[in-house]
């Protein structure tokens, strides 16, 4: 009685979408990602805590690392700054569901 057509209509998206990529690409593109990510941390790192405690090294980009004091201040205050963002979209959207 409820037959379903041997077509469908539509198809759902699948959650998964497909990639012309073959696998072995992938995998490359993941671990240089990685890579990537692991080498911005530890820049982060050294620039904010590491280059602080360390003496001077006589190398001058290394120098400059060492005597900028702005990342060491921006990574600590990025707490605070999220924390007020937040208040601030769960106001507005208080303020237009009541509005």
């Amino acid at each position: 009685m409820d037959a379903r057509p041997a077509t469908a209509l539509f198809r759902l998206p699948s959650l998964a979408p497909r990639s012309a990529a073959p696998p072995r690409v992938l995998l490359w593109w993941g671990i240089t990602l990685i890579c990537i990510g692991v080498l911005g941390f530890c820049f982060i790192l050294y620039a904010t805590l590491l280059s602080k405690l360390l003496p001077p090294s006589g190398v001058p980009i290394l120098d400059a690392i060492r005597s900028d004091w702005y990342y060491s201040f921006v990574v600590p205050l990025t707490g605070p700054v999220i924390i007020v963002a937040v208040y601030f979209h769960w106001l507005s959207m208080k303020l237009f569901k009541h509005a």
